[in-house]
Parts: C-alpha cells; structure tokens; sequence
C-alpha cells in the first residue's frame, strides 16, 4: 500500500491509483467534472481538480497523476482556489443556469462545486455567451441540451463501455463545440431504447429522455440517483461525496 499525506492527514492506496482517485476514496473532496473511476487516461479537460504537491513547482491535476509514496499534498491553497474559480467562472459563462426546471436541480455538480468553493452561480465578471440552439431533438428519444452541456465527455465514456463504441461524439470546434448522436435513422440507435446511460450519467441534466416519446423503455425518471452498472465488468459510482466531471479545452 501506498502511504501519502493530504491536507495533513495521512491515508493510504493502492499503488496505480490517481491521486483524484486516492482523494475520494478517502473522504477527501477534490472538485471535479470530467473524471470517472476506471477512466484509462482521465482527460483533465475541466481544469477543477488542482492540488498542490511538494516539490512541484506549480499547482497540478490530480486526475492524471498516480499516488507515489510519501507524497505530501495540500488541496486548500490560495493558488489552487484561484485556478478553480477561474475555470469555474469560464465554465459558467457559457452555461444557462435555471436550475428550477433542470431534472439535475440540487442534484447538480455546479451547484456542489459552486458551494464548495464560495461562489455564484451567476458571476459578473465574465459575459455570457450561450449558443443559439435551447434544444437539439434529432435524436429519437432524447433531448440535448447544448446550453446546460459543460462537455464533460461521461456520455461517451459510458456509451463506450456500454456498446464497445460510442454512439455519442463531440463534434465542432471551439465555443461551437457540442455532443451529437449518431444519424437519426441509424440502426445503432436501436440500443438506446434499453439505454439511458448517457442521461442517469451526466451531471447537469444535458441529456433528458423525451417525454413525449412511445418507447416503453424510456418510461424511467430523467435522471435516477447517478448510479449506473455500465456492464458486469465494472461499476460506475456518482455519489454527492464523490462528484466528477468536465468543462473543454480550459488552460492556464
């Protein structure tokens, strides 16, 4: 076992472990957008999971990085706060935030980081820009929502594991930037109606199932209690102790 010391308390791990990962499992929350357990190379596209570690000259993500032993981490620095606001507000300056009708209200990872870390769901430092699509429909049972998306990539992680290929993709580029689903009339598509993955994992309520739709199948809450078993090689865990996630393409 790896020994390692976080905030002052020491805990312990497996060797390969993240030390998000590490944090988590330990009680210790790491703010987070794009990280999900069992993740073979963990994006770090959020830019929330700063820690600082001693002997690095610079805060660091803590998704990407493995535990070593007697490594010394602080989680509270001033430096690693002033980097999470920083992609916290870029984050929100593209997001529609009204969560009363959102199905992720006070189930939402904003609204977890945003208490986290002390602040507002609606700073004014930045403007806002949002796209001019409120609502995608091309899918045949599910909405999107572009403007709720913060493009965390868990939708297509999970359709990956789910199906052995993705049946989500980011397409676009820059502000533009969105999910989208293979072509309406594709065959593929047919998984999706024993499938709802993609929405009991996202975490702001992008993805919601159609309520009009006549899919027997898809008469499920839009969003459960973020827990999904992926496939019986592992499980995928969302708890309000252990939230993950991902904005796009933020750097300092």
């Amino acid at each position: 076992m790896i020994k390692l010391l976080v905030d002052n308390k020491e805990i312990e791990t497996k060797a390969g472990t993240t030390l998000l990962q590490a944090c988590l499992d330990n009680s210790i929350y790491i703010p987070n957008l794009c990280f999900l357990e069992g993740m073979e190379n963990p994006p770090a596209s959020c830019r929330m999971c700063f820690v600082e570690i001693k002997g690095e000259n610079r805060p660091v993500t803590s998704c990407n990085i493995e535990v070593t032993d007697g490594m010394v981490v602080k989680t509270d620095t001033t430096a690693v706060r002033r980097l999470q606001r920083t992609a916290f507000e870029l984050l929100l300056s593209v997001h529609h935030v009204d969560c009363r009708p959102c199905p992720a209200n006070k189930k939402c990872d904003l609204q977890h980081i945003a208490k986290f870390i002390k602040i507002g769901l609606k700073p004014k430092r930045l403007d806002h820009y949002l796209k001019d699509t409120e609502i995608e429909q091309a899918h045949p049972f599910l909405d999107y929502y572009p403007n709720r998306c913060i493009l965390c990539g868990k939708c297509i992680h999970v359709c990956q594991i789910r199906h052995d290929k993705a049946l989500i993709a980011f397409a676009k580029r820059g502000f533009n930037t969105e999910i989208t689903f293979n072509g309406e009339d594709d065959k593929s598509l047919l998984y999706c109606k024993s499938c709802i993955a993609c929405v009991e994992i996202c975490p702001v309520g992008a993805l919601a199932i159609r309520h009009n739709t006549k899919n027997p199948n898809l008469d499920k809450p839009e969003i459960t209690n973020y827990k999904h078993q992926i496939t019986n090689k592992f499980q995928i865990t969302i708890s309000k102790s252990q939230i993950r996630s991902k904005t796009n393409c933020l750097e300092f």
